[in-house]
């Protein structure tokens, strides 16, 4: 069960050898992602989100632009919480969709 972003970019090239030397892999991700795409080297299973890719991609930049944004300390904390907020929003809707998929459960 991958996390979209580096984390899969890491795994990916784990998961694409072991394919390759014969192993069955079976990765869960959700239907809405940056990164995670099928390959011929393992199988998907995908479950529902909350959330449109449109919103996902809107939310990742709105949360890396203010990384950078300048103002007053308390400013960009304050706008890089709001934006943790709302990624960690995004994440629990995700497990959601996993936990209420009963064709995985």
């Amino acid at each position: 069960v991958p996390v979209d972003g580096s984390h899969w970019l890491s795994m990916r090239e784990v998961l694409d050898i072991l394919g390759q030397k014969g192993h069955e892999v079976v990765v869960v991700a959700p239907d809405v992602s940056l990164h995670i795409k099928p390959s011929k080297n393992f199988v998907m299973k995908m479950y529902s989100v909350p959330y449109t890719l449109e919103e996902m991609e809107q939310d990742f930049k709105a949360f890396l632009h203010t990384s950078f944004e300048e103002g007053s300390f308390l400013e960009r904390f304050l706008k890089v919480y709001e934006g943790m907020k709302r990624l960690g929003n995004m994440s629990a809707g995700s497990c959601q969709g996993l936990l209420q998929s009963k064709e995985l459960m």
